[in-house]
């Protein structure tokens, strides 16, 4: 600064600056002016130098065009209306310093609407259609009516904006308008839990659809009554003295209403702004005190008043009468003292010494002395400006009394003594500058930290969708269905193990192997649950408060080491069977859901896990039926659902300890410790008495794997044949490896020993017995020797030729083996055959029903019985069941004419093993013709109590 004034006074407006960062201080109208006439020069330079230091320090100023115009153009026909033309034009946020400036530019849409307002009512074609006729006349009313719907086509011609608004400020404005409900549209997208770009073009539709209506020529813009200004606009009491009788209130979800109360609003203002005098002007005072004020708002969502830390300055340099300047201020003045509210905005004014008196403060209107001199030091004008200004914030309370009718409250006028104006020398020059600490909150809460975060968060996002799509089967974008997730299948590869719920189908995740069978096995499951999904939809339509639920637990996938879900697709089609029967003949509907225990119910811990947390929240589910495999994890799976009360009924798990443990557990198979005795029949047929027969067991080795069943087997195998006196030879346990069992060494170990076994016990699984008889039919010792080789349920599975499939055995070779389901003999007593025909459409219809591929392993049949013995317990008297009804019930099930037999619970004792299974001992040979051919020996259905015995079971 050039002058000791200049330094005075920017050290002054600099100590306004450092208060306004942590308060809001009463910003004055500083009018500058000389003691002397001749010194005005000086101030108007002064004027120009507190401008460029402000605009160094990076304040937000804009210079009021105050410079002489000339008469003859339109519009400054008074100063008045070259004060509102003045303040019209600070509206562009341009005028408002460059990007330089702190933060993001000055918006004003308030001022906006008073212009567009203004220029709607200066309009040429509005000049006929204001009311002539006397108001409250039927011909001033009518007058009025169309004056008013003549100023709101004008208005919406115009957008209800200024004719030449910037157009970055149109775009911010329909961006922070229609961003919200873009964002709103995206998020209810994605409670459907669609694909994430679903969701993202769903938002981007619906904000570009309410931009095309925004901009529909001729109408008013969408959500205008929800807009800052449009609200201000309403509510601001400044304007109720232009208000008529119609009602101006306003409510968010009343657009009709607030609409009215628009026009109504705009019609009045109009009329009043027609009518000339000070109100325009001190509208658009007003306007532009409140859009700064917004700008400063603190508590904005931008937090844009801790960001701005230095308020905004208007500097006019040659302030007076003719140009405009003196009306300008005292309408600041106005308006501040109606208003009684705060704004940030500090005018800067340079007046030449003769128009000073025209902004005295005096009461009575006489000119006000200067303060003198203060006798004592510090006798300086920074001094004087300090006592000054907190004198002139003191007095703001008296001095806005309405009875002071000539005084100018807001108005602090500084007089320059010619000495304060003296040029200094280049050294003597000083600027102070308030302490100019970047703002935490420009750090934290900035675009750049907001970009940041965005990216921070779309990563997060990212990565959690990733996990969300790699951990569960069915995810969206930031939601996933938890029932069920991904797990690693044997082999490679994954597989979906949980409970099907939502949109979520197993049989879309097997994979093509190329084995006819398999693929064969895929599309049955795909088929299968397109049908269950279609009925569940039809209970959940017709019969929502009448319906049970039944989860089917089985093995629905397939993995490298087993690629075809053979057992659970078989035993899926009698649970769909019972639930077709069901829904046809029963009041109570059935509704099934399908879990998925991996291949070879591997992981049917997590399965366990999946229809707990699934029973915990509806009411409807009574029970499972399933988990038909015995392995190790096998306890700990019927623990978990009996505390969670959940009752199960299994078709095919054979384990002779699970219901002596749990009261939760039914089965309709029978025991291996009672198959192991019904092969005792036909052991004891094979040892030759008064001489020392041999026998071994030979089972898979269990390292590593979860299997129980062939344990169980082995241990009861062993004690059966040391029952019936066999000389045991070692047990053998061969190893599985890539799904191939080891069985070479073992042949040449049971064919080249001193004492060869004529009977095996054979512990192990269907998919080995092949290879057993090949290496068997091969090696010396056996190749020529009667053997005799003895096994559990499991080969039920296998397909031998007399039953369509290609498993045999090799010449000189027995094999006897357990089954669980007795058909023929049931046969003709069910209704389970014709039901079959009448809803399982790929059934051969050419064959006897019972000998069908597809019933031949018995386990379609088991699990229909076990679904409809479970539905009978859910819906007894034809009344839904809760789960622990039903579990209590499963004691008193007796159903005749099932596809096994009878299906009798009512004997099964409370941890203990029930009788009455379905058995049948099955014998397979190599006739003459070089084919594999089973035949029974000796049967039970379910329901008969009656042991098997020897005479039943001859061999011979």
């Amino acid at each position: 600064m050039s002058t000791e004034a200049g330094i005075d006074v920017q050290r002054q407006l600099e100590s306004l600056v450092q208060d306004f960062r942590t308060s809001d201080p009463p910003m004055p109208v500083i009018v500058l002016h000389a003691e002397d006439p001749a010194d005005d020069d000086r101030v108007t330079e002064l004027v120009d130098e507190l401008r460029e230091g402000q605009r160094q320090h990076g304040m937000r100023l804009a210079v009021a065009s105050t410079e002489p115009q000339p008469r003859s153009q339109p519009g400054n026909s008074s100063p008045t209306a070259r004060a509102a033309q003045l303040v019209r034009d600070l509206g562009d946020s341009r005028k408002w310093g460059d990007r330089s400036a702190a933060y993001r530019p000055y918006s004003f849409p308030r001022l906006s609407l008073v212009r567009a307002l203004q220029e709607a009512t200066d309009d040429p074609e509005m000049r006929e259609h204001w009311p002539t006729a006397p108001a409250g006349t039927p011909e001033g009313n009518a007058q009025r009516e169309r004056a008013r719907a003549q100023l709101l086509r004008i208005l919406a011609r115009q957008r209800w904006r200024p004719r030449r608004p910037p157009r970055r400020q149109i775009l911010l404005t329909d961006v922070q308008q229609f961003l919200p409900m873009g964002v709103l549209g995206a998020f209810t997208a994605l409670l459907t839990r669609p694909e994430w770009y679903i969701a993202v073009l769903a938002g981007i539709g619906l904000m570009v659809l309410l931009a095309v209506l925004n901009h529909v020529p001729g109408r008013a813009p969408l959500f205008l009554w929800l807009r800052g200004e449009s609200r201000w606009f309403l509510t601001t009491t400044f304007l109720q003295s232009a208000a008529r009788r119609q009602s101006t209130s306003v409510r968010l979800l009343r657009p009709v209403h607030s609409w009215k109360a628009i026009a109504a609003r705009a019609y009045d203002v109009a009329e009043a702004m027609r009518e000339g005098g000070p109100f325009p002007l001190q509208l658009y005072v007003l306007a532009l005190l409140e859009d700064l004020r917004s700008n400063h708002r603190r508590g904005s969502w931008d937090l844009r008043g801790f960001k701005r830390t230095r308020p905004p300055v208007l500097f006019l340099r040659r302030t007076g009468r003719e140009n405009g300047g003196i009306e300008l201020i005292k309408a600041v003045s106005d308006v501040r003292s109606r208003r009684s509210e705060l704004d940030p905005l500090l005018i800067v004014a340079g007046v030449a010494a003769d128009d000073a008196p025209l902004l005295d403060r005096g009461a009575d209107g006489s000119p006000q002395v200067s303060p003198s001199p203060s006798r004592y030091q510090p006798s300086r004008l920074q001094q004087r400006l300090r006592n000054w200004y907190d004198e002139w914030a003191g007095n703001l309370r008296a001095d806005q009394s309405p009875s002071r009718t000539n005084a100018l409250p807001w108005v602090l006028r500084i007089p320059l003594p010619r000495e304060e104006l003296v040029q200094l020398r280049e050294t003597d020059r000083r600027c102070v500058r308030a302490g100019h600490r970047l703002p935490l909150v420009r750090v934290v809460w900035s675009a750049y930290s907001l970009a940041l975060a965005l990216v921070l968060v779309c990563t997060a996002g990212g990565v959690h969708s990733y996990e969300l799509h790699r951990t569960y089967c069915s995810a969206g974008l930031l939601t996933a269905n938890r029932d069920t997730e991904r797990h690693s299948a044997p082999g490679t590869g994954t597989e979906c193990v949980g409970i099907a719920t939502g949109d979520v189908r197993f049989g879309a995740y097997l994979r093509d192997t190329g084995d006819e069978e398999a693929d064969e096995q895929g599309e049955r499951l795909r088929e299968l649950e397109n049908r269950i999904h279609d009925e569940n939809a039809r209970v959940l339509r017709s019969h929502s408060g009448a319906h049970v639920t039944v989860v089917y637990a089985g093995p629905l996938s397939s993995s490298k080491v087993n690629p075809s879900p053979v057992k659970g697709v078989e035993e899926l089609t009698g649970v769909y069977l019972a639930q077709r029967v069901v829904n046809e003949n029963h009041t109570v509907k059935m509704r099934v859901l399908l879990a998925n225990g991996g291949a070879d119910m591997g992981h049917q811990r997590e399965t366990a896990e999946a229809i707990a947390a699934y029973a915990e929240r509806d009411p409807t589910f009574v029970g499972v039926v399933g988990f038909g495999r015995d392995l190790q994890s096998s306890p700990d799976v019927t623990d978990r659902l009996h505390t969670a009360e959940v009752p199960i009924v299994s078709g095919t798990n054979s384990a002779s300890y699970l219901p002596k443990e749990f009261s939760n557990w039914f089965s309709l198979a029978v025991p291996d410790e009672h198959q192991t005795e019904a092969l005792g029949h036909v052991a004891r047929q094979l040892r030759t008495p008064g001489r020392a027969t041999y026998a071994l067991v030979l089972a898979r080795d269990l390292k590593g794997s979860q299997d129980r069943y062939t344990s169980e087997q082995a241990a009861y195998g062993g004690e059966m044949l040391e029952r019936e006196r066999f000389r045991m030879l070692p047990t053998q346990e061969y190893r599985v490896v890539n799904g191939d069992p080891e069985l070479r060494l073992h042949a040449e170990r049971i064919c080249q020993g001193e004492n060869v076994p004529s009977v095996i016990y054979f512990a192990g699984r269907v998919e080995d017995v092949g290879p057993l008889m090949t290496q068997l039919s091969t090696q010396p010792g056996c190749a020529d020797q009667e053997i005799s080789i003895l096994t559990g349920d499991d080969l039920s599975k296998a397909r031998f030729s007399g039953t369509g499939g290609s498993d045999g055995v090799a010449p000189q070779i027995t094999l006897y083996h357990a089954a669980l389901a007795e058909l023929e003999d049931a046969a003709p007593s069910t209704a389970f055959y014709e039901d079959a025909a009448r809803h399982l459409t790929w059934i051969e219809q050419d064959r006897l029903p019972y000998t069908s591929p597809d019933f031949a392993s018995g386990q379609t049949a088991l699990s229909h019985d076990a679904t409809r013995a479970l539905y009978w317990a859910a819906s007894r008297e034809d009344v839904p069941q809760s789960r622990a009804a039903t579990w209590v019930n499963l004691r008193s099930v007796k159903l005749d004419r099932m596809a096994t037999g009878t299906i009798d619970f009512t004997d099964a004792p409370l941890y203990g093993e029930r009788h009455g299974h379905s058995i049948l001992i099955k014998r397979v040979r190599r006739t003459p013709a070089g084919v594999s051919e089973a035949e029974v020996l000796c049967s039970r259905t379910a329901g008969d109590i009656k042991p098997l015995d020897v005479k039943e079971c001859p061999i011979k």
